[in-house]
């Protein structure tokens, strides 16, 4: 018989696949692909391609992503699909260059929100060991929410603006903050 232990919430579960930050917010993707194909026609590859051009090729999404936008940006009337030879070549429609202009502010969050996310997937490759620290404090961040107090909102600002000055200030400042004997 197998000992039961509990879950520790904060190890890594064993076959669970690695997975990067999170690239685009709800809606994000649509708004780019529309904001793509209002620059050019263009096939899901295309489109593939071009948005990892705009991650320096540091992301490139799936054609399991990429498709389902596609068919619903084509359900929606935003874009339009013309068969061609076994590809599809998809292209804006004037809904979809409405719906991009009243968008315009939105698209500029996406454009940003794509920079911040550069640097991030830049940033994953850092050591496992820290990767997975930071995933602890948003996982300890997640279980926390709606149980915010004054006190506990200082408190972990507190924990957390030490944390980040201790880490960008290196070990050679730590050193100088070790009493001496």
């Amino acid at each position: 018989m197998r000992e039961h232990t509990p879950h520790d919430p904060f190890e890594r579960r064993p076959g669970r696949g690695e997975r990067g930050p999170r690239v685009f917010a709800p809606g994000d993707l649509k708004l780019l692909m529309l904001d793509l194909l209002a620059e050019q026609p263009g096939h899901g590859y295309d489109l593939i391609r071009q948005i990892e051009n705009l991650f320096d090729g540091s992301y490139s999404p799936s054609p399991g992503v990429i498709y389902p936008t596609l068919n619903f940006l084509e359900e929606a009337e935003l874009i339009s699909g013309q068969v061609q030879g076994s590809k599809r070549l998809y292209a804006i429609t004037d809904a979809g260059r409405s719906a991009l202009a009243e968008q315009a502010v939105a698209l500029d969050g996406v454009r940003m929100r794509i920079e911040v996310s550069k640097r991030a997937l830049r940033g994953h490759d850092r050591p496992p060991e820290i990767h997975e620290a930071v995933g602890n404090l948003r996982h300890a961040l997640h279980m926390h929410s709606g149980r915010w107090t004054a006190e506990e909102i200082e408190r972990v600002r507190d924990l957390l603006n030490h944390t980040a000055k201790a880490i960008a200030t290196g070990p050679a400042e730590r050193v100088k903050e070790t009493p001496h004997e």
